[in-house]
C-alpha cells in the first residue's frame, strides 16, 4: 500500500471516530477537528502502544468530517433511500452511521476516488469494528449509493 493510500486510510478511520464522537457527545465539527489535530494524530489509539493515527492525511480528514457535517441532511436522505422498508437511519449503530456517512460523502463529492476504493475502504473499516453482518450491510448500502450518485 502506498504511503498516500495509507495516509487516506488512516484519515478515514479518524473521520469515522470523529463523526461518532460528535454524534454521541454533541461536540461541534471545528472542536473535534482541532482535538484530533492537536491530541490524536501521532498518539496511541485506545491506550494501546504501537497503534496510532500516525501518518493520517489531516487535510483529507478535515475535508471528510467537515463535508459530512455540511452535507449531512442530503447524505442521510440518500442513505435512508437505501435502507430496507421499515428501517430508519436512527436504528443503525452509531458507528455504522458514521461509516455510511463518510462513504456516502466520498462517493458523492470525490469523483476522483474510484468507487471500488471507497467501498473497500469503508467495508474494511466496518470489519475492524464488527464481526457480524455489518460489513456486508455497509458493502450493499455503499454499492447502492454509488449507483445512485455515479451512474
Amino acid at each position: 500500500m502506498s504511503a498516500s493510500h495509507q495516509a487516506r486510510s488512516v484519515a478515514r478511520l479518524a473521520a469515522v471516530q470523529a463523526l461518532y464522537q460528535m454524534e454521541v457527545s454533541g461536540v461541534g465539527v471545528e472542536a473535534v477537528v482541532r482535538e484530533f489535530s492537536d491530541h490524536r494524530f501521532d498518539r496511541p489509539v485506545g491506550g494501546e502502544e504501537g497503534e496510532t493515527l500516525a501518518g493520517a492525511d489531516e487535510t483529507f480528514f478535515g475535508e471528510l468530517v467537515r463535508g459530512v457535517v455540511d452535507q449531512q441532511r442530503r447524505i442521510d436522505t440518500s442513505i435512508a433511500r437505501r435502507l430496507a422498508d421499515g428501517w430508519r437511519l436512527e436504528r443503525l449503530d452509531a458507528t455504522v452511521r458514521a461509516i455510511l456517512r463518510a462513504g456516502a460523502f466520498e462517493l458523492a463529492r470525490r469523483p476522483d476516488i474510484p468507487v471500488e476504493v471507497v467501498i473497500n475502504e469503508y467495508v474494511d473499516l466496518a470489519r475492524s469494528f464488527f464481526e457480524g453482518p455489518e460489513p456486508g450491510f455497509v458493502n450493499a448500502a455503499l454499492d447502492g449509493l454509488a449507483r445512485d450518485v455515479r451512474s
